[in-house]
């Protein structure tokens, strides 16, 4: 009897582990996304800058040229 209880309790800590590492596989792939969409996010930023800088060169020129 006491074999059985013990089995049961050992089965219930191994199903709780492998839910905990399925979780946390969850988390990290969330992360990894996350993480791709922030650096999608800041080229676009960048991309944004270097136009901006770009168009105030365009416009300091125009304006010597004036």
């Amino acid at each position: 009897m006491k074999r059985i209880v013990s089995g049961l309790l050992f089965l219930s800590i191994c199903g709780c582990g492998v839910e905990a590492v399925g979780t946390a596989a969850t988390v990290a792939s969330m992360k990894k996304q996350e993480l791709k969409e922030g650096q999608r996010t800041m080229e676009r930023v960048e991309n944004s800058i270097e136009q901006m800088n770009l168009q105030s060169v365009d416009r300091l020129r125009d304006a010597d040229d004036e």
